[in-house]
């Protein structure tokens, strides 16, 4: 996850992660002029190979949790959504489907959208290479 869970030109660091249902991660991704964003979560439900459910909260560098618009982020912005990843098969390659309880016209405005997109073209990246 550190080669790819973060736009281009970004960093991933965790500070923990323990992916099992009840599991939580702590963990931060670093813009290249050096500002942090760090989220926690817990995994809610993981159905191998099906799908992943975790909760994504805005925090601190201490895991606690803030208010988004105190850390410079869209004052719209929830302060905690669940993230919902689901896995399929389709003619020998899997699809991957990402949504987040977030409005898509928010996602868009504040960039989550197209970080997202980023992310899942490092990961598809990552995937060539192996």
């Amino acid at each position: 996850m550190k080669r790819w869970y973060a736009p281009k030109g970004c960093t991933t660091h965790f500070s923990r992660i323990d992916v099992r249902q009840g599991g939580v991660f702590h963990s931060c991704i670093r813009s290249p002029d050096g500002h942090d964003c760090w989220c926690k979560g817990v995994y809610r439900e993981i159905v191998a190979p099906e799908r992943i459910v975790y909760t994504l909260a805005i925090a601190d560098e201490k895991g606690r949790s803030v208010e988004p618009a105190d850390v410079g982020m869209d004052p719209d912005w929830p302060r905690e959504t669940i993230v919902t990843v689901t896995f399929a098969e389709h003619e020998g390659r899997t699809t991957l489907t990402l949504h987040q309880t977030v409005s898509e016209s928010l996602a868009k405005r504040t960039g989550a959208h197209p970080s997202r997109v980023e992310m899942l073209d490092r990961l598809a990246e990552q995937l060539t290479k192996a």
